[in-house]
């Protein structure tokens, strides 16, 4: 069992438009293909033995061990078992996923198996490392999983957003705000656009700058608080051993060393009793300071450790923080104690986990040695033991909820502190007995001001309720329900969808829109070309998304994009699909037109509930797409009498159709036309049917987009197809005595498309350039060949430079094959390169002929047919 592909899905896929985050794992079954689990002896005790855990897959059954039973009594494929071990070892890695599907691959021995991930590194991990197992299992071969469960932990930690971060992102979520994650870290972007805003951990766009650096300096922040009136431990910075000294005389013990711009508790030591601490803890002050190597010795303030949090001049929470700790029994050593403590199936790794388990460190063994302790000391019964000087929950510690306790004059405090300091998001630290008392009269003190405070004590606490403190950064970000996003359209279909959403984008512009958008030729921000190169795939769609000067974005989809990482968004306003046609038939296993459907009809399934998916009524691949939506549906057909359509419309229906010369809008009992067809350039007076299409499925989108007709019909007529504006789509060039026209129409469907344009041409030769394209079938490159027959009088066959496997021989074979079976007298030359063969094709033109060229390299195509026709213009000029 090997993998034979892999495939990272990270938004709305051909595998699943509701799990957008999956793997996609094509096995060679080899030596297991027909393999059931009840075939193999031992199996299925083997697997639960090894996975206790799997009891909780339920399986079709819907119920607790339904997976299990199945494998034992009806027993499932080996690639159904990797399924659920990839799943089960992410769970013990501390990431839940839960989705995943085994499906039949057309080769037989091969088998589909899809699952989700949280984290893509873990995902691809996790799926190298079933195999693994699952073969182990088979063979009944020992296999310990520990080493693939550890480094899932730390992959997770490498990865995995923190819990602060998830909490703000999770409620961004839950109101409809979309996220992007902008690099490995905790760096987000919630909205799109326009509209985005940027969090980092829980520092966000708004939080100032000279803020965080006043809350890093702590000498600065205590001298601030004790001028506002704020309770603060008196203190001194220290530079030297001989100025700590100094300090200490003055202080008096018990004292605290911090490093002078630290934070989350960081090199501290407190309660120190003695010299020889104080020297020790100002060497480590000293190891975690960033700028400056100075120390703030303070005096330690006896009481319990409070973590207060104000977000946008509001106090929403607090926390009771304990330092780890363990409680003597008589009988347990230190490290058992730990242990036990540790088997809490609330503690993690790191952040996976409400709590994160304990680890002896320098910290720990140095708590021991103040009290005369080693790992094996036993502790006496009802001994509370500290293991660390600080009560950061990130090593253990935990936190109470204690919200609702505090005193009015503390919450006033905090708020004061916030507005003092300048932050938007402030974590208080506070030492006092009790925080329902104020804490001038509890003898309590502001030990710390924090940037970027933790999340996790509030919303997960160890006891006490959970507090949503999320929420108001969500509405200090975007108050009062302000926009988040940006309208999206999507357009996606075998032809025409360049050109649909270049007109869109032109749409859009001219309304007065800041649009950006992706086409196979490249990304543009307000028509500046930023990105050149086939741009239709997930990255592409994000880079306009998250451009901040862009407010509308129009999104081409190609199969290829959709196939390899699934949108690059989760949901569109507009979801358009031209047609559906044989184009790239076999690859990736997209054999038949049924499959083709499906993958593009990813883009209308995708489209909000409240949004609109534009159809190609004429189509029945694309039609019959409308009965899985649940969005609303419009239709356009270049038949006013299509059945289809006056079926829709009837029944309240929106549509857009062809009808006596018109671009039409119908709509209840009403027809509202738009335009004159022959006065829209793309339509070149009406002869390019499919550029019909095209406008009538950009008219419907302009329509629910809510632009006025007058608008449409002024952006229709504004669009002008050329070589700049739309490159390799029916570029027309006209020279003195004959006529050139550039497409990349690379399909049968495109081919015919331009053959019903040639119909209404009127020229004495028609000369066709035509390439086969090395990955597809035989019988695809044998139809060009056909077609080229039927459409040109002489045909010259090039090559693609890029011949994806196969020979020119080979590919121009069949061609030369199609052609012959149509005509076997039909004339060809084969020239190579296509520079060459276009200069031949030009040069060799006769009076009142038609040159097509399907070409490749559509850029210098067109340089060169310009450079050519510049030449023939002057020769005409000078004659």
């Amino acid at each position: 069992m090997k993998i034979a592909e892999l495939r990272i899905m990270r938004g709305p896929n051909y595998w699943s438009v509701k799990h957008p985050k999956i793997v996609v794992l094509k096995l060679d079954m080899d030596e297991f293909a027909g393999v059931l689990t009840t075939d193999i002896p031992g199996f299925p005790d083997r697997l639960e033995t090894m996975f206790p855990g799997m009891v909780l897959h339920r399986s079709t059954e819907g119920q607790e061990g339904g997976y299990l039973r199945r494998v034992r009594e009806e027993g499932v494929p080996l690639s159904n078992v990797v399924e659920h071990v990839a799943l089960e070892l992410q769970t013990l890695g501390g990431m839940n996923s839960g989705f995943g599907r085994t499906y039949p691959a057309p080769q037989p021995g091969f088998e589909y198996v899809v699952f989700s991930y949280q984290e893509e590194k873990a995902g691809e991990y996790a799926a190298e490392a079933a195999i693994r197992v699952t073969t182990a299992l088979a063979r009944n071969e020992p296999y310990d999983i520990t080493p693939d469960v550890e480094e899932l932990h730390e992959i997770r930690e490498d990865e995995h957003i923190g819990p602060s971060t998830y909490s703000i992102v999770s409620e961004a979520v839950a109101r409809g705000i979309p996220y992007i994650r902008l690099n490995k870290s905790s760096l987000i972007q919630l909205g799109y656009g326009v509209h985005q805003k940027r969090i980092q951990a829980t520092m966000t766009c708004r939080t100032a700058a000279f803020a965080v650096e006043i809350a890093g300096d702590k000498s600065a922040t205590k001298d601030m608080l004790a001028e506002a009136g704020v309770p603060v431990p008196k203190g001194e910075i220290v530079y030297t051993v001989e100025e700590l000294r100094d300090a200490i005389q003055w202080l008096g013990y018990p004292i605290v060393t911090k490093p002078l711009d630290g934070n989350h508790g960081k090199g501290a030591g407190i309660n120190i009793r003695n010299w020889e601490d104080a020297v020790a803890g100002f060497e480590v002050a000293l190891q975690y300071c960033k700028a400056d190597k100075a120390v703030i010795v303070e005096q330690f303030i006896e009481g319990y450790d409070f973590r207060l949090l104000v977000v946008n001049k509001k106090f929403v929470a607090a926390a009771k923080r304990t330092p780890a700790m363990v409680v003597g029994d008589g009988a347990s050593t230190v490290q058992q104690l730990i242990d036990q403590v540790n088997s809490d199936p609330r503690r993690g790794v790191g952040h996976e986990k409400v709590l994160t388990r304990i680890t002896v460190d320098k910290d720990t063994y140095g708590m021991l040695e103040k009290k005369g302790y080693t790992l094996d000391t036993v502790v006496p019964a009802g001994e509370q033991l500290f293991l660390k000087s600080t009560a950061n929950l990130s090593t253990g510690g935990t936190a109470t909820d204690v919200t609702d306790l505090i005193d009015p004059y503390n919450v006033l405090m905090a708020e004061r502190i916030a507005g003092t300091i300048g932050l938007d998001i402030c974590g208080i630290d506070v030492v006092t007995s009790d925080i329902a008392i104020p804490l001038p009269e509890a003898r309590g003190a502001v030990i710390e001001v924090n940037a970027a405070p933790g999340f996790r004590m509030h919303v997960s606490p160890t006891e006490g309720l959970p507090r949503n403190v999320a929420d108001p950064v969500i509405e200090m970000l975007f108050p009062d329900n302000c926009p988040s996003r940006i309208p999206i359209i999507a357009i996606t279909g075998t032809n025409g969808k360049t050109t649909t959403t270049r007109l869109i984008a032109h749409m859009v512009k001219s309304v007065g829109y800041q649009v950006g958008f992706t086409t196979t030729d490249g990304i543009y921000i307000q028509d500046t070309l930023l990105e050149k190169g086939d741009t239709t795939g997930s990255k592409s769609a994000e880079f306009v998304l998250r451009d901040p000067t862009v407010n509308f974005a129009v999104l081409e989809c190609a199969r290829g994009g959709m196939l390899r990482s699934g949108l690059g968004f989760q949901q569109c306003d507009i979801g358009i699909v031209t047609n559906v046609a044989e184009d790239h038939m076999g690859l990736r296993d997209i054999n038949t037109l049924e499959d083709m459907a499906r993958v593009k009809a990813v883009v209308p399934k995708s489209v909000s509930k409240t949004g609109y998916a534009i159809l190609n009524a004429d189509d029945d691949n694309v039609f019959n797409m409308a009965k899985e939506l649940e969005c609303k549906v419009a239709f356009f057909s270049m038949d006013e009498n299509n059945p289809r359509i006056l079926k829709h419309v009837a029944e309240g229906g929106l549509a857009a159709v062809f009808e006596n010369g018109f671009i039409s809008i119908f709509k209840n009992t009403y027809k509202i036309r738009v335009d004159r067809v022959a006065d829209i350039p793309l339509t070149f007076g009406g002869r390019a049917k499919f550029n019909i299409e095209n406008v009538l499925a950009a008219t419907l989108a302009g329509y629910v987009s809510r632009f006025e007709i007058s608008e449409i019909k002024t952006a229709l007529r504004t669009f002008l197809p050329s070589a700049t504006k739309t490159p390799g789509r029916m570029n027309l060039f006209k020279f003195p005595t004959f006529e050139v026209l550039v497409d990349y129409a690379h399909n049968p469907a495109g081919m015919k498309g331009v053959a019903d344009f040639l119909q209404n041409v009127d020229a004495r030769k028609r000369v066709g350039i035509v390439a086969g394209v090395g990955d597809r079938r035989n019988e695809d490159m044998v139809e060009l060949g056909k077609m080229a027959a039927q459409m040109f009088d002489e045909i010259i066959i090039r090559s693609d430079k890029d011949l994806r496997g196969r020979t020119a021989e080979e590919i121009n074979h069949y061609v030369i094959q199609g052609i012959e079976q149509v005509d076997p007298n039909k004339p060809y030359k084969v020239i190579g390169q296509e520079m060459v063969a276009i200069a031949y094709a030009l040069e060799h033109a006769e009076r009142n002929s038609f040159i097509t060229i399907f070409s490749e390299d559509i850029p210098e195509a067109i340089r060169m047919i310009e450079n050519f026709k510049v030449i023939q213009d002057r020769r005409v000029m000078v004659d």
